[in-house]
Order: C-alpha cells, then sequence, then structure tokens
C-alpha cells in the first residue's frame, strides 16, 4: 500500500473516525456483563477493523493490539485503509478496559486517533510512567521529577485551593501503594480505578464535571500516546517516560526507533501534529454514557474532537438493531 500524496484533511476525516469508533461499541454491545473479555475485544477489533479499510487513507497502526506476532490484526505496523487517501497514523484501542466490559464497570470506552504520517510516538508495548493535568495552568506546573506530594502541593497552589480540595485518580494496584498513601497524606483525595487509564487522563481536562482534578502513576505506554492525543484535542498536560523492567522490553524500545531510555516526553512530543480523537462510552461513566439498548433499537455517544480547532462534539447515534453494520 502505498500512501497517496494527499493533505490530511482532519475536517473530512472526522465523521469516517467517529464511525469507527461507534462500530466498535456497538460490536461489543451485546457483550456487556457477559464476563467474557476476549469475545468483547475480538468482537471491537472486528468491527474497527472493518470499518477501518473502508476509509480513503493509507493508514499506519502505530499504536494498536500489539506486536505482530501477538496480535493477529490491527497489529502495530498493520495497514488499513482503501491506500487512496493521505498518509496517516493509527493509534486504538478497539475496547479501553475489556475487564469493565465483561464486568459491566464504568468508564469501559472504544478509542481511536488519526494524524499525519510520523506523527505519533511510535511507544512499545512496555509501561509508562504518566502524570497529567487540565488545561488552564503554566506549562510544568507539575513534573514527573516531583514527589506525589509536591505534585498536589503545586497544584493547589496554581489552583488557589488547599491540598485537600484536590483529586487525583490512580489505578488501583499493588505497585501504586507507596503513591496512594503519600498523596493521602497531602489531605487530597484519590479515586481509585481498577482499569481504564486512557479515560482516567481525560478526566482531568473537565475537572468541573468528573471532579479530578490531576492523573498519576503507572500504566500502558500505549494508553499514554492515545491520552496524548485526546488532552492535544481537550488542552491540558501529560507527561511520560518509558519503564523497562527487563532486556526485552528494551528491545522492544531499541525496534521502535527509541535510543532514549530515560526521556521524559511531553504531550506534543508524543504527538506532534495535529489529530483527529473520537470516543464512544460503553458501560458508561463521567465522560460518556453507556450503549443504550431497548427492544429493537441501540443508541450510542462518541465524543469526537479535532485539536486543529478545539472543537469537542458529543453526537448521539441511534439505529435499529438489525442495520446497524451497513450504516
Amino acid at each position: 500500500m502505498n500512501a497517496a500524496k494527499t493533505d490530511f484533511n482532519d475536517r473530512l476525516l472526522s465523521l469516517g473516525l467517529a464511525r469507527v469508533a461507534e462500530q466498535a461499541a456497538l460490536a461489543s454491545a451485546s457483550l456487556v456483563g457477559r464476563g467474557d473479555e476476549k469475545a468483547a475485544d475480538q468482537a471491537a477489533v472486528n468491527a474497527m477493523r472493518e470499518q477501518l479499510n473502508l476509509l480513503d487513507i493509507a493508514g499506519v497502526v502505530v499504536i494498536g493490539e500489539g506486536e505482530r506476532d501477538e496480535a493477529p490484526m490491527l497489529y502495530i505496523g498493520e495497514e488499513v485503509g482503501t491506500g487512496s487517501g493521505p498518509g496517516v497514523d493509527i493509534a486504538l484501542d478497539p475496547l479501553e478496559g475489556t475487564t469493565l466490559t465483561a464486568k459491566d464497570m464504568p468508564n469501559a470506552l472504544t478509542v481511536i486517533a488519526m494524524g499525519p504520517r510520523g506523527s505519533m510516538l511510535h511507544a512499545p508495548d512496555v509501561y509508562m510512567d504518566k502524570l497529567a493535568v487540565g488545561p488552564g495552568f503554566p506549562e510544568g506546573v507539575v513534573n514527573l521529577d516531583m514527589s506525589p506530594r509536591e505534585r498536589v502541593e503545586a497544584l493547589a497552589k496554581a489552583k488557589g485551593c488547599e491540598p485537600a480540595d484536590i483529586t487525583v485518580c490512580i489505578l488501583e494496584r499493588p505497585r501504586h501503594e507507596a503513591m496512594i498513601a503519600e498523596v493521602r497524606a497531602t489531605g487530597a483525595s484519590i479515586r481509585l480505578i481498577t482499569d481504564g487509564d486512557v479515560a482516567g487522563v481525560m478526566h482531568c481536562a473537565e475537572s468541573e464535571v468528573t471532579g479530578i482534578d490531576m492523573y498519576m502513576g503507572q500504566g500502558g505506554a500505549p494508553e499514554g500516546v492515545l491520552a496524548a492525543a485526546a488532552l492535544k484535542c481537550m488542552g491540558g498536560q501529560i507527561f511520560g517516560r518509558l519503564l523497562f523492567r527487563n532486556d526485552d522490553e528494551r528491545g522492544r524500545a531499541a525496534k521502535a526507533g527509541i535510543t532514549d531510555l530515560n526521556r521524559i516526553y511531553a504531550r506534543d512530543e508524543m504527538v506532534t501534529a495535529d489529530v483527529i480523537f473520537a470516543a464512544t462510552g460503553v458501560t458508561g461513566g463521567s465522560l460518556l454514557p453507556r450503549i443504550k439498548r431497548e427492544p429493537g433499537w441501540v443508541e450510542t455517544t462518541t465524543l469526537l474532537m479535532r485539536s486543529k480547532t478545539g472543537s469537542v462534539r458529543r453526537m448521539s447515534y441511534r439505529t435499529p438493531m438489525w442495520s446497524h453494520k451497513d450504516a
């Protein structure tokens, strides 16, 4: 597939990207609460890939389901689209929160971002130490070299409030126990999440709605790039540092072209050009409502954003159950 010499027209491509996210969500709708993570994920993957291949793009998956030998489709490096449009990078998570979907817990989303070819960090499938805040603060108001206490105190000072008025979102994992204790010692509140740290980061950008001021902790590096794409549209800061546990993971970094293993990436270094971002709610939560099912009908809500214009759309899509695959 040869990338066409076509400009990246984010406006024309945005609605098609929303449809990709919608169809992935619809495909997983019947598996919400059924206890089968793999089936829910596979349904979303199949639908997302099918829809991507209908778009007039010469797309390459740079953040996907894993390395080629680990994922049969939507793997890193897979080419998608008709091949007749602009060359684009695609970052995706067909079902961010497979466990959340299987257990019918909040904040499972289908997530996809698209930018011009070469605009997104090819993050290997390793951990990333992440720190994010919403818009309206001086650049670097918090940073990864600060302790958790220092981050809370710095953000509270910037907001003109007390640390007790700050709420931090953290992934509930044993590796975060010391961080959680230090944050709570400041008087700040913590909203623990079991999965879904793309949504966790996005919550910072709408703190007046979600009640979350800051996100911190270690999670997947690919999700960090997706979160950076979201904040590039919504506003806010995110910083990420890749973490390597063994030589295999360092080898993955080398394969992805990463040479400085200690580098801290800011938002605009993870996503260097304007992007489109789409997310559709599956189980519902603070950002998006759940898929609504009623006899004969199904309805989704999709968040569609363009960083170039700063536009944020929430779009409802209602369709008969029997016809949504052709929509």
